[in-house]
């Protein structure tokens, strides 16, 4: 990490917009491999960083996941239903805490055993966003509500459990097209579902 940051210049930073997020252009000189130097301007999305979960049920081969709308998928000319893994970002708390309390509001499941299994940038050519991914066994008894969200924050969020492999071919039909969930299927088809 130091041999990098020793590669890196920073020369300027402007905030373009600073409303519901924030976006900055950094113009800064980067040292090459080959030792020049060389001055690039680039623009940063700063949301913080998130958590998501995949709930699963090993014993039913189930799993829980939601479906809510996505004004930037509509824009780039999906329908902007998308089926995802609840996520959420952390604000001021620990991913353990952030993930627990947005799988309840969006599930309606709690949860305390949970497990994380990677970290992720999503986007890294422009988001500054890394994602902690975790999963956690759920059952009945873990139903303590109906989830959907806060609708005071514009959620209005569908539950739905799936059987995985059902899941699975909604990825391969194009049916569930978001990467952090795509990414906890296939973790879930090779390390929670015996492949």
């Amino acid at each position: 990490m130091n041999e990098i940051a020793g590669r890196v210049r920073i020369i300027d930073v402007k905030v373009l917009s600073d409303d519901w997020y924030v976006l900055k252009k950094t113009t800064f000189d980067y040292q090459r491999a080959d030792g020049n130097w060389q001055r690039q301007s680039r623009e940063t999305y700063d949301r913080g960083n998130g958590a998501t979960l995949l709930l699963y049920d090993p014993r039913r081969r189930t799993v829980v996941l939601t479906r809510q709308f996505r004004l930037p998928a509509f824009v780039n000319g999906h329908h902007g239903m998308l089926i995802e893994a609840p996520a959420g970002l952390l604000e001021t708390a620990s991913p353990e805490e952030r993930i627990r309390a947005e799988v309840e509001e969006e599930t309606g499941y709690r949860v305390h055993d949970v497990r994380k299994v990677f970290e992720a940038f999503m986007s890294p050519g422009s988001v500054t966003e890394k994602l902690h991914f975790f999963v956690a066994e759920y059952d009945a008894v873990a139903k303590v509500g109906a989830g959907g969200g806060i609708a005071d924050e514009g959620e209005d969020i569908e539950v739905l459990e799936l059987p995985v492999n059902e899941a699975l071919a909604m990825v391969e039909r194009g049916e569930i097209v978001d990467g952090k969930t795509i990414m906890l299927l296939q973790y879930a088809k090779l390390n929670l579902f015996g492949g």
